[in-house]
C-alpha cells in the first residue's frame, strides 16, 4: 500500500455537539451545533483561491496541505477567543471575487489595446437639452409665487400680532377709562351689560325717571389706521329724551303774548364750549343730568301751578308756566331744551329781542331743588333704640311743650317752588323798579341832590337801600326797605 497513491480522507467528528463544560456532580454543558448557515460559511472560508485545483499533484504536497487543514481548526478555535471575527462571514469571499474582477477588467482591456490598436477613444457626451423660455417663464413664476405666499403668510402673522397687541391695548385703555367712571358714577353689571344711574334718587329726589345710562365700547375705529389723539376707548349711550342741552329760562315782562304762541317761541341758546383734556363720556353724562334736572325742576313746577289755587290762574303750556305776579306784568319758566335738530332753523326777519333771562332766579330755582331733595332724604325716620316708643321724633320728644293743632297745621303747610319763585320775581321787579325811580328822580331834579346807596348784604326776598338828599344849608337821609310786595321809608331828621 505505501506504493500507491495518497488517498485524500475528509474526518469529521463523531461527536455532533462539543462539551463547553463539565460541572462538579458530572454534568455536562453542550455548545449549540452550528446552523447551516454559519456552517457554510466555515466552510467557504477554507477555500483557497490561491491554489490551483489539479487532482495530479504529488502526495508529497497533499500531506502538508492535510496537515495544515487539521491545523487550521485548533487556530480557528482558538482565534475566536483571541479576536473577534469579520462581522460579514462572506467578507473573504467578496474580496477574493472583487481582485478577480479587477484582473479580468485589465486583461480585457489589454486585449482591447492589443486587437483594436488605438491609444485613446473619445465617446460623446450628452449634453443638457436648452430649456425653451416658456418654460423658463413658468418656472420662475412658480417660484415667484412661492415666495409671494411666503412673504404673505408672514405679514398675515405680523399683522395679527399687531392687532392682538392694539387689542390687549385697547382692553387695557377700556378699563382703565372704565374705571374712571365708575369712580365718579354708579354703576352696575346686569347681564352681559354695565348700566348708569344718572337721577339724583340717592340724593332724595322723586322723579319718575330711571335716567339710566349704557357702557360700551368704542370699537369704531380702524385699527390699520392712526389712532387719533381725542380718541376714547369707552363711550355711554344715553336715553333719547336727555341727549342736548337744556336750561330753565325765566324772565318777566310786562306785556302778554298772545296765548297762541306760547311755547312755540325759539328760545336755545349756545350750549357750552367743552374744556380741553374733558373726556366725552364726561361732558355727555354731565349735560344729560343737567337735562334731567330742568325736567324734574319743570315737572314739579307744573304741578304745584295746576294745583296752587290763586286769583288769576297760573297757565301751562307746552314748555311754558306764564303767571301773573302783578297786574299787567307776566313771569315766564320755561324749559329750554337743545338736542342739536334745529341747528339749520332760521331767525325770523324780526329784530332779535334783547335777553331778559334772570341768571338769578334760575340759579334759585337749582338751589331750592336740592335744598328740597335734601329734605326729602332727611325725612326718613333713622334707626332709633327699641326700647323707645315707635314713632317720629317730634312725637316722642314733644312731651308737655306739644304743638296745639293750629301750630301743627301751620307747620305742615309748605310753600312750594312755584310759590317762592314768584315771590323772588316780585321782589326783583320791586328792587329793579325802585332804583330805575331813584335814579329817574336824581337825574331830573338838580336842587335838591339825590344819592342811593344799596346795601351789598340782601336777602332773596328783602333788600334795602339809602338815600342821602343834600340841599344848601339842608340834609336829609333816609332809608327804603323792599320786601317781597311792598315798600318801606324811613326818615331820618338831621
Amino acid at each position: 500500500m505505501s506504493g500507491g497513491p495518497a488517498v485524500r480522507v475528509s474526518i469529521e467528528s463523531s461527536c455532533e455537539k462539543q462539551v463547553q463544560e463539565v460541572a462538579l456532580d458530572g454534568t455536562e454543558t453542550y455548545v449549540p451545533p452550528l446552523s447551516m448557515s454559519q456552517n457554510l460559511a466555515k466552510l467557504a472560508q477554507r477555500i483557497d483561491f490561491s491554489q490551483g485545483s489539479d487532482s495530479e499533484e504529488d502526495g508529497t504536497e497533499g500531506e502538508p496541505r492535510d496537515r495544515e487543514w487539521s491545523k487550521q481548526e485548533p487556530e480557528e478555535e482558538e482565534g475566536t477567543v483571541k479576536f473577534q471575527p469579520s462581522l460579514w462571514p462572506w467578507d473573504s469571499v467578496r474580496n477574493n471575487l472583487r481582485s478577480a474582477l479587477t484582473e479580468m477588467c485589465v486583461l480585457h482591456d489589454v486585449l482591447s489595446v492589443v486587437k483594436e490598436k488605438k491609444y485613446m477613444a473619445l465617446d460623446p457626451v450628452s449634453q443638457d437639452p436648452t430649456t425653451p423660455q416658456v418654460f423658463q417663464l413658468i418656472s420662475k413664476k412658480k417660484s415667484l409665487g412661492t415666495a409671494a405666499q411666503l412673504l404673505l403668510k408672514g405679514a398675515e402673522k405680523l399683522n395679527k400680532s399687531v392687532a392682538e397687541n392694539q387689542e390687549n391695548r385697547r382692553q387695557r385703555d377700556f378699563n382703565s377709562e372704565l374705571l374712571r367712571l365708575r369712580s365718579q358714577w354708579k354703576l352696575r353689571k346686569v347681564g352681559d351689560k354695565i348700566l348708569g344711574d344718572l337721577s339724583y334718587r340717592s340724593a332724595g329726589s322723586l322723579f319718575p325717571h330711571h335716567g339710566t345710562f349704557e357702557v360700551i365700547k368704542n370699537t369704531d375705529i380702524d385699527l390699520d389706521k392712526k389712532v387719533p389723539e381725542d380718541y376714547c376707548p369707552l363711550d355711554v349711550q344715553i336715553p333719547s329724551d336727555l341727549e342736548g342741552s337744556a336750561y330753565i329760562k325765566v324772565s318777566i315782562q310786562k306785556q302778554a303774548p298772545d296765548i297762541g304762541d306760547l311755547g312755540t317761541v325759539n328760545l336755545f341758546r349756545r350750549p357750552p364750549k367743552t374744556k380741553a383734556g374733558t373726556q366725552l363720556w364726561h361732558v355727555k353724562l354731565e349735560a344729560a343730568q343737567n337735562v334731567l334736572l330742568c325736567k324734574e325742576i319743570f315737572a314739579q313746577l307744573s304741578r304745584e301751578a295746576v294745583q296752587i289755587k290763586s286769583q288769576i290762574p297760573h297757565i301751562v303750556v307746552k314748555n311754558q308756566i306764564i303767571s301773573q305776579p302783578f297786574p299787567g306784568l307776566q313771569l315766564s319758566i320755561s324749559l329750554c331744551h337743545f338736542t342739536g335738530e334745529k341747528k339749520n332753523h332760521r331767525a325770523s326777519p324780526e329784530k332779535p329781542k334783547s335777553d331778559d333771562h334772570l341768571y338769578v332766579l334760575e340759579h334759585n330755582l337749582h338751589q331750592m331743588m336740592r335744598e328740597f331733595h335734601k329734605q326729602q332724604l332727611s325725612s326718613v325716620v333713622m334707626p332709633h333704640p327699641a326700647s323707645a316708643p315707635f314713632g317720629h321724633k317730634r312725637m316722642r320728644l314733644a312731651g308737655p311743650m306739644a304743638y296745639d293743632k293750629a301750630e301743627i297745621s301751620s307747620l305742615q303747610q309748605s310753600e312750594g317752588l312755584l310759590e317762592k319763585i314768584i315771590k323772588q320775581a316780585k321782589h326783583i321787579f320791586l328792587r329793579s323798579r325802585t332804583a330805575r325811580t331813584i335814579d329817574s328822580l336824581a337825574i331830573r331834579i338838580e336842587d335838591p341832590q339825590i344819592q342811593a346807596h344799596w346795601s351789598n348784604i340782601n336777602d332773596v326776598y328783602e333788600s334795602s337801600v339809602k338815600v342821602l338828599i343834600t340841599s344848601q344849608g339842608y340834609e336829609q337821609i333816609c332809608k327804603i326797605h323792599s320786601t317781597k310786595c311792598s315798600l318801606t321809608l324811613c326818615l331820618w331828621p338831621k
